[in-house]
């Protein structure tokens, strides 16, 4: 057996030296692939005055309305992810852009059964940039390319499915509207199956880890531009934690998913080193990101309970309600229900 492996080895030397050369010579940082790249042939984006062209709206709305956040139903409504606007057609007026891998990754899911889903047909990928793990979720699909399998290998730029109009909803997704819904997001918890039967007594959840609502989604417009503007000097770590704080609360709880699976967003606390944990300070996003995590010794925190809202952020919360994860009563904020239920799903 180690014969066979020295032998084998061996074959691949001229590989690796010519590898070795070739990073030597051309300089491996400077040719690297981006880490996140277009989803779609689209990439009006990064043209001024073009977004016409890259977003869809709504119907009868602007192309606002396909941008992410709140952005929908005069803000109160949020928009997960971006609707990209196809730019090839068939006879029939059909879209037929292909869809590709946005960066590296391993498919975790694949939909192909669109009456169960407002994403009709739709797939997740699992991606690591920057030791941080991020998913990346591709729906409206017309079709899934054949073979396509869970747990299969994605190099970035690779096809994966063909641009569509496929959904549940009634009012369905008329031709001339067919586009890519792209969203980048973050995995709150994967046993969030199981969270969900208790959190939702008879409700159906007919895609397990993989339900929409277990993503916490990040604008993937200022990743796609952050990239291309920065191109090897973009870091994802570092744009998430530029993200704007909508509040900040206090979790007493020593450890939990969202800690473990996103400890590069972790501070520094020389106060908690010392004394032990007690429970983690999170800045959280207006979309639900926990951002910023600061662990918390027991002297430093005050008050009682589970959860306990530090700070908000009004200039923040009126321009981004929908939500809806705080509430102010009687001139004090507290968690809404909202909060508190993404709360929970972090640290089920």
């Amino acid at each position: 057996m180690i014969q066979a492996r020295l032998r084998r080895i061996t074959r691949q030397l001229p590989l690796y030296i010519g590898t070795l050369i070739s990073c030597f010579i051309l300089g491996s940082p400077a040719n690297a692939a981006p880490a996140i790249s277009f989803p779609t042939e689209n990439r009006l984006l990064l043209e001024s005055g073009q977004e016409e062209r890259f977003f869809v709206g709504t119907v009868g709305k602007s192309w606002t309305s396909g941008a992410f956040g709140c952005v929908r139903s005069g803000g109160n409504q949020f928009h997960e992810g971006i609707d990209i606007k196809c730019l090839k057609r068939d006879k029939k007026g059909e879209s037929t852009d292909s869809v590709f891998a946005t960066a590296d990754g391993t498919v975790t899911y694949i939909n192909t059964r669109p009456s169960l889903s407002n994403y009709g047909n739709y797939l997740v990928i699992r991606h690591n940039i920057d030791g941080m793990e991020i998913y990346s979720l591709y729906a409206h699909l017309k079709e899934i390319r054949a073979g396509l399998k869970t747990g299969a290998t994605i190099k970035a730029g690779e096809t994966i499915a063909v641009l569509g109009r496929t959904t549940n909803t009634r009012e369905g997704i008329a031709r001339e509207r067919a586009h890519l819904h792209f969203e980048l997001g973050f995995l709150a918890n994967d046993r969030f199956a199981t969270w969900y039967k208790v959190s939702h007594p008879g409700q159906r959840n007919d895609h397990g880890e993989w339900n929409g609502q277990n993503l916490i989604g990040i604008d993937p417009t200022s990743l796609l531009i952050q990239q291309n503007r920065l191109g090897n000097k973009f870091n994802l770590v570092d744009l998430v934690r530029t993200q704007t704080e909508l509040c900040r609360v206090m979790v007493r709880k020593q450890q939990f998913q969202w800690i473990k699976r996103y400890a590069p967003l972790i501070l520094p606390n020389p106060i908690a080193d010392k004394e032990g944990v007690a429970g983690f300070e999170l800045a959280i996003s207006f979309s639900g990101i926990p951002y910023k995590i600061t662990p918390r010794a027991a002297s430093e925190i005050k008050g009682a309970g589970k959860y306990q809202i530090l700070s908000v952020n009004e200039t923040e919360q009126k321009k981004n309600p929908a939500r809806n994860l705080v509430v102010k009563k009687k001139g004090r904020w507290e968690l809404a229900p909202a909060g508190i239920n993404l709360l929970d799903l972090l640290t089920f």
